[in-house]
């Protein structure tokens, strides 16, 4: 089996602004290189003291269509797009500050970061990244959703996210998977931007959520397509999915060496998935097989 490789960080720094979806409040954001073994560590320029929060699944916050982290006064939101951009471009060990609450919305994809960090690059460490490999077969359902890991046999990282309705509606069932290296990230996946119907936009913004948001900043369906945009790929939705997939199973702070399949799952499924992943990582070090992996297997 081919040996982990070694961690990574960024070359030099980089800086990102935007709007929030949901608070409307402009924010910027400053990813930075970091020593060895940091891991992705989350600041709030903005605070005194400057508060941080590890980005790892113990500090996830249950949010409605989003994933939040927290610790103490250190409160992050919308943070799946950075954390897709940094793990598919094998960024291991980085200090994102940002002076908000809330992430940037951008375009609702993660093509402003992978554009960012493939312009600074990204340098070697003399550590290794500690991996995890799948050696058996995860599953976890909620409801008529579920998500799966598996092992591979070419030493490699896929994700898939198959999208499924119970009715026909704006949009059409479609699938998507992907061997996740930074090259196939850039061009397959970090482009694919968010998306709602217009009924959900309408029901969003008359609760006083996303007031600002237009038909530009994501992907709206109505009953005869985009509504006032393009689709980037005629599957987006499933390749977004699978970006908010690859987000939030870094949570599980370990390079993820399997197969990771969602079907019509979301951010609580995979936050679920990312605590098994974590579970069972830790316990390659201890010999001892976590409990709730060996429910979900």
């Amino acid at each position: 089996m081919k040996t982990p490789r070694n961690q990574r960080t960024l070359a030099n720094e980089c800086e990102i602004g935007g709007t929030g979806y949901w608070s409307g409040n402009p924010v910027r954001v400053r990813l930075r290189p970091a020593p060895p073994s940091t891991g992705i560590v989350l600041v709030r320029g903005d605070l005194p003291g400057q508060p941080s929060c590890p980005a790892h699944v113990q500090y996830r916050d249950e949010a409605s269509l989003r994933t939040n982290l927290v610790r103490g006064d250190a409160r992050f939101q919308m943070v799946e797009h950075v954390m897709a951009a940094l793990y598919a471009m094998e960024v291991d060990n980085a200090i994102v500050e940002i002076d908000g609450e809330e992430f940037p919305g951008l375009d609702g994809s993660s093509q402003a970061y992978t554009d960012k960090i493939q312009a600074v690059g990204t340098n070697s460490q003399p550590s290794t990244r500690r991996r995890l490999v799948l050696e058996q077969m995860i599953t976890l359902h909620d409801g008529d959703a579920w998500i799966t890991a598996s092992p591979v046999i070419n030493n490699r990282a896929h994700f898939g996210y198959e999208l499924s309705f119970d009715h026909a509606g704006e949009i059409p069932n479609q699938c998507f998977h992907v061997g996740c290296t930074p090259k196939q990230f850039r061009h397959e996946v970090g482009p694919a931007r968010t998306f709602v119907t217009e009924t959900q936009a309408k029901q969003l913004q008359s609760s006083g959520v996303a007031t600002h948001v237009t038909y530009q900043d994501l992907l709206v369906f109505g009953s005869d397509g985009v509504l006032d945009n393009r689709l980037r790929f005629a599957n987006e939705c499933a390749r977004h999915k699978t970006l908010d997939l690859i987000g939030d199973l870094a949570l599980a702070g370990v390079e993820l060496i399997g197969k990771f399949v969602s079907h019509r799952g979301g951010h609580r499924l995979n936050g679920r998935m990312a605590e098994a992943l974590f579970q069972l990582a830790e316990s390659t070090q201890t010999g001892h097989r976590p409990r709730a992996a060996r429910q979900a297997a």
